[in-house]
């Protein structure tokens, strides 16, 4: 039976490193459009939904198709508000008002706009294969980024290896001597939607989470001008 899966797209109003960055213009169209997009050409979804306080936010994404069943309250706009709350509050409120009770949520993150629709029918394929709780998109870490390479510095500024606290002649030399590293890339988040209201400790993710690899530079995140500017040099190249 095909589950059934809830997207859910967040945008809230006040971002500081970029203001109004959820409707600012990245290569001709709003940030949050390219999230949007991605997710209905995937086919995934019984239903996408908008989760924000941004009126303008809100009114392109109904023009792009994507519902807006509510505007978040102002207690879960916070720049410290994690993505849990809002999550609960969003299927909270289908389940109570709608009877719709998702089989699984995904949240979508507009700063993510090279995702591709693959990326998430692929995502949700492994997380059905795996029977995991959760799946989340990840990138490799860079060598030269590699917590074996890492090291911690003690109040006496000496010097050990973070991994283990082992003495720095440990540290290996070549990139092949390393195990490979990982970073979330906050492209997907994929979870069973239970795990939101569990009762001894709700989470986005449970005890068994799949890491779904995306190859650079799909997973490119955008939390500063910088990276604004990357993904505008990116997308020139990919179009």
């Amino acid at each position: 039976m095909k589950p059934i899966v809830l997207g859910v797209v967040t945008a809230r109003a006040g971002s500081k490193g970029i203001p109004g960055k959820n409707t600012k213009l990245l290569a001709g169209k709003p940030l949050i459009a390219y999230t949007i997009e991605a997710a209905r050409a995937s086919g995934v979804f019984d239903r996408l939904i908008l989760s924000t306080d941004d009126e303008r936010a809100a009114a392109v994404a109904r023009e792009l198709g994507c519902e807006v069943p509510f505007m978040r309250p102002a207690a879960l706009c916070a720049d410290d508000t994690p993505h849990l709350p809002v999550m609960q509050h969003a299927v909270a409120w289908l389940c109570d008002r709608e009877g719709y009770e998702p089989d699984w949520t995904m949240i979508l993150l507009p700063t993510s706009p090279l995702r591709q629709p693959h990326h998430i029918v692929e995502s949700v394929a492994l997380a059905l294969k795996s029977r995991a709780d959760a799946v989340v998109s990840v990138d490799e870490v860079p060598a030269h980024y590699n917590p074996a390479r890492m090291l911690s510095v003690d109040a006496n500024g000496w010097a050990r290896l973070f991994v283990g606290g082992r003495p720095v002649r440990e540290r290996p030399v070549r990139r092949q001597d390393m195990p490979p590293a990982w970073i979330f890339n906050g492209a997907i988040y994929l979870f069973r939607t239970t795990l939101l209201f569990d009762p001894v400790e709700p989470s986005l993710y449970g005890d068994r989470v799949a890491a779904y690899v995306m190859p650079s530079p799909y997973g490119h995140n955008i939390d500063d001008p910088e990276d604004w500017d990357r993904a505008e040099q990116i997308l020139s190249r990919l179009a």
